[in-house]
């Protein structure tokens, strides 16, 4: 017999999300946009799902002093919510404890783009709705290296949305 319940699944098909996203683009990346929500669960913490459209895939970085064409995309949460003009006005990581990066309650898995679209689910059980809610979430333009310090050294931001009550 099979004990295996799909809490996470579940909650993803069944049920309401407790706070959502919209995500925009900046000036440079007008085509970017999705949603990303935030379900609260029973054992704490959240479930955040994520779909976001019109990743710019086809532009060119550096990193490390070579030229890629990059596929990962940071996303975090981030303290301030107000996503007007290039986003400078979000303020740095949501970081409640004053740890190091990547251990930020702002840290979260990078996107993974396939021709300009990524859809991602993970739990969190370092955040809850309350705490996040008027707080932004910012894609940035590169890959979270996880290393540098204050944030990853993910590049531009190029996308913004503010956490809401659904």
């Amino acid at each position: 017999m099979n004990c295996y319940t799909p809490l996470f699944a579940d909650k993803l098909k069944e049920d309401s999300p407790d706070a959502i996203a919209w995500i925009k683009g900046n000036a440079d990346h007008p085509e970017l946009n999705g949603i990303i929500r935030f379900f609260s669960m029973s054992m704490g913490g959240v479930l955040v799902n994520a779909e976001i459209f019109g990743l710019p895939d086809e532009e060119e970085q550096t990193i490390e002093n070579d030229s890629v064409v990059s596929n990962f995309y940071a996303m975090h949460i981030h303290e301030v919510g107000d996503c007007t003009g290039a986003f400078e006005n979000t303020g740095m990581h949501y970081n409640p404890k004053a740890v190091a990066h990547p251990e930020h309650a702002g840290d979260m898995p990078p996107l993974i783009s396939n021709d300009g679209y990524a859809w991602l689910a993970f739990y969190d059980d370092r955040i809850s709705i309350a705490e996040i809610l008027g707080r932004s979430v910012i894609i940035h333009g590169g890959r979270d290296d996880f290393t540098t310090q204050p944030s990853g050294d993910a590049g531009t931001k190029i996308g913004c949305g503010v956490i809401e009550a659904a």
